[in-house]
């Protein structure tokens, strides 16, 4: 499958201003990439005279093409090359027959990719990640550390109980589910999945009822199930480098002012803790948890863009 035959997209980007919706002439590439039995899909936007490639990472409710749309296209209409990216068991990538994928594989994946793209050229790479993607970027910046830059939706440590218990489908959850996860791990129903809008704070996805209901129809994202072995090696995860010690590259946060799902205060834990490079922090005007709403959408594109321009010049 591709996105060509995939309509779930298309609906959810109803919601989007007019001026965010990919055409037939403006969607991106389609590329395969196959790394250890996965044909991993990249939509891309490829540019050889940009100065800076973003790599773009999904959360657990999303998946690449919803990255194309918000970011992946209007950062190549600014001049840069994207690289949006299903992880395994998301989007349209082909997971390898009998693989439990984990959130440790996502990391490995994201570091990998880097080393792809660095081996065809020496541009500088900036990594962006909406939701669980933004933690993803830390952490596939410290594993890989040949980053330019990073940016995040949200620096989410989930092995800080009150990050789990606001995130998770509930307090009750949040509170037991790592632990339980991590029984459960051991055993042989790691196997077993779990649908994500019933462990995770799903309903706070996009703060417009319809487009909810459009994001829980598609199965490749907020309609998506993860297994036991991968929703406790996310929780569980471990970084290289912790952030007290993370002196990789500039950080930036871009916060939907109006997320109901992953308010600042649950991203201090994590970037009150960078000292040792610059952090600043973008307050995205009117957005939900996925920016479906303006002028929030903008200011995400143009905080992001002047980051990128500034990671190019060193």
């Amino acid at each position: 499958m591709t996105y060509a035959h995939q309509p779930a997209w298309r609906a959810i980007q109803e919601f989007l201003p007019e001026a965010y919706h990919l055409t037939p002439a403006t969607e991106p590439a389609e590329e395969w990439w196959l790394h250890r039995g996965h044909r991993i899909h990249l939509d891309t936007y490829r540019n050889a005279d940009a100065p800076v490639k973003v790599i773009l990472f999904h959360g657990v409710g999303t998946n690449g093409r919803q990255m194309s749309t918000i970011l992946g296209r209007p950062l190549a209409e600014r001049g840069f090359e994207t690289i949006a990216i299903d992880m395994p068991t998301y989007g349209v990538t082909e997971v390898a027959d009998r693989a439990l994928v984990t959130y440790d594989e996502w990391v490995r994946i994201g570091s990998d990719l880097i080393e792809v793209e660095r081996a065809k050229d020496d541009r500088p790479i900036v990594l962006y990640g909406l939701s669980a993607g933004g933690m993803e970027t830390y952490h596939v910046a410290a594993l890989n550390g040949h980053v330019a830059g990073i940016v995040g939706m949200t620096f989410l440590d989930q092995r800080v109980r009150q990050v789990r218990v606001e995130t998770a489908f509930d307090p009750l959850s949040g509170f037991f589910g790592a632990f339980l996860m991590g029984l459960l791990a051991r055993t042989p129903l790691r196997r077993l999945r779990l649908p994500m809008r019933l462990v995770s704070k799903m309903r706070a996805l996009v703060n417009d009822r319809a487009a909810a209901k459009a994001c829980y129809a598609d199965k490749t994202s907020a309609g998506n199930s993860a297994t036991v072995a991968f929703l406790s090696s996310y929780v569980a995860y471990q970084p290289a480098i912790e952030p007290s010690d993370f002196a990789v590259r500039p950080v930036l946060l871009t916060q939907p002012a109006a997320d109901r799902w992953t308010p600042l205060h649950l991203s201090t834990p994590v970037i009150s803790q960078i000292h040792r490079v610059p952090v600043s922090t973008v307050m995205l005007q009117n957005a939900g948890h996925y920016p479906l709403e303006q002028p929030g959408l903008d200011q995400m594109v143009t905080a992001i863009a002047e980051f990128c321009s500034a990671r190019a010049q060193g």
